[in-house]
Protein backbone atom coordinates (compact mmCIF):
# COMPACT_ATOMS: atom_id res chain seq x y z
CA UNK A 1 0.00 0.00 0.00
CA UNK A 2 1.59 3.63 -0.78
CA UNK A 3 -0.85 4.98 1.46
CA UNK A 4 -3.23 6.18 -1.01
CA UNK A 5 -7.00 6.18 0.14
CA UNK A 6 -9.24 3.92 -1.41
CA UNK A 7 -12.46 4.66 -2.66
CA UNK A 8 -15.35 2.60 -0.81
CA UNK A 9 -17.76 1.82 -3.28
CA UNK A 10 -20.99 1.14 -1.34
CA UNK A 11 -22.67 -2.12 -1.47
CA UNK A 12 -26.50 -2.71 -1.82
CA UNK A 13 -28.23 -3.30 1.42
CA UNK A 14 -30.67 -6.00 1.78
CA UNK A 15 -33.02 -5.81 4.70
CA UNK A 16 -35.33 -9.08 5.40
CA UNK A 17 -38.20 -7.54 8.33
CA UNK A 18 -40.04 -10.95 9.89
CA UNK A 19 -42.30 -11.49 12.40
CA UNK A 20 -41.28 -12.66 15.67
CA UNK A 21 -44.80 -13.46 16.55
CA UNK A 22 -45.35 -16.17 13.71
CA UNK A 23 -41.80 -17.07 14.44
CA UNK A 24 -40.48 -16.25 11.26
CA UNK A 25 -36.74 -16.04 12.15
CA UNK A 26 -35.48 -19.18 10.81
CA UNK A 27 -36.79 -18.54 7.30
CA UNK A 28 -35.39 -15.34 7.04
CA UNK A 29 -31.88 -16.55 8.29
CA UNK A 30 -32.30 -19.50 5.63
CA UNK A 31 -32.82 -16.97 3.23
CA UNK A 32 -30.20 -14.39 4.42
CA UNK A 33 -27.65 -17.40 4.15
CA UNK A 34 -28.87 -18.46 0.44
CA UNK A 35 -28.43 -14.80 -0.47
CA UNK A 36 -25.02 -14.14 1.18
CA UNK A 37 -23.27 -17.25 -0.26
CA UNK A 38 -24.79 -16.39 -4.04
CA UNK A 39 -24.04 -13.10 -3.53
CA UNK A 40 -21.16 -12.64 -1.08
CA UNK A 41 -19.13 -10.17 -3.32
CA UNK A 42 -21.74 -8.34 -4.26
CA UNK A 43 -23.69 -7.32 -1.25
CA UNK A 44 -22.59 -5.17 1.81
CA UNK A 45 -25.20 -6.37 4.33
CA UNK A 46 -28.12 -8.64 4.70
CA UNK A 47 -30.37 -7.81 8.17
CA UNK A 48 -32.89 -9.34 9.85
CA UNK A 49 -35.16 -6.56 11.37
CA UNK A 50 -37.53 -8.28 13.87
CA UNK A 51 -40.93 -6.94 13.42
CA UNK A 52 -44.84 -8.09 14.20
CA UNK A 53 -48.07 -8.12 12.83
CA UNK A 54 -47.08 -11.16 10.18
CA UNK A 55 -45.05 -8.98 8.36
CA UNK A 56 -42.31 -10.29 5.83
CA UNK A 57 -40.97 -7.82 3.43
CA UNK A 58 -37.05 -8.22 1.98
CA UNK A 59 -36.53 -4.72 0.15
CA UNK A 60 -33.15 -3.96 -1.49
CA UNK A 61 -32.25 -0.14 0.25
CA UNK A 62 -35.67 1.69 -0.12
CA UNK A 63 -37.05 -1.05 -2.97
CA UNK A 64 -39.24 -3.67 -1.71
CA UNK A 65 -38.31 -6.73 -3.60
CA UNK A 66 -41.14 -9.13 -1.38
CA UNK A 67 -43.73 -8.54 0.46
CA UNK A 68 -45.96 -11.67 2.25
CA UNK A 69 -49.30 -9.61 1.80
CA UNK A 70 -49.11 -8.40 -1.76
CA UNK A 71 -46.96 -11.12 -3.17
CA UNK A 72 -49.12 -14.07 -1.64
CA UNK A 73 -46.91 -15.96 0.62
CA UNK A 74 -43.46 -16.42 0.41
CA UNK A 75 -40.84 -16.27 -2.19
CA UNK A 76 -39.11 -19.74 -3.02
CA UNK A 77 -35.17 -19.01 -3.27
CA UNK A 78 -35.11 -19.20 -7.08
CA UNK A 79 -37.45 -16.05 -7.67
CA UNK A 80 -35.76 -14.03 -4.57
CA UNK A 81 -32.19 -14.74 -5.81
CA UNK A 82 -33.65 -13.72 -9.55
CA UNK A 83 -35.54 -10.39 -7.98
CA UNK A 84 -31.53 -9.49 -6.25
CA UNK A 85 -29.71 -10.01 -9.37
CA UNK A 86 -32.41 -7.65 -11.14
CA UNK A 87 -31.96 -5.03 -8.90
CA UNK A 88 -27.93 -5.22 -8.30
CA UNK A 89 -26.67 -6.79 -11.72
CA UNK A 90 -29.10 -7.42 -14.23
CA UNK A 91 -26.57 -9.29 -16.62
CA UNK A 92 -25.54 -11.70 -13.95
CA UNK A 93 -26.26 -15.69 -15.14
CA UNK A 94 -27.16 -17.35 -12.05
CA UNK A 95 -26.89 -20.57 -13.29
CA UNK A 96 -29.10 -23.62 -12.59
CA UNK A 97 -31.13 -21.14 -10.74
CA UNK A 98 -32.12 -19.07 -14.51
CA UNK A 99 -32.66 -22.49 -16.13
CA UNK A 100 -36.41 -23.65 -16.62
Amino acid sequence: MDGTPVALVEKPRIAIVYCTQCQWLLRAAWMAQELLSTFRDDLGEVALVPGSGGVFVIACGAETIWDRTRDGGFPDVKTLKQRVRDRIDPARDLGHVDRP
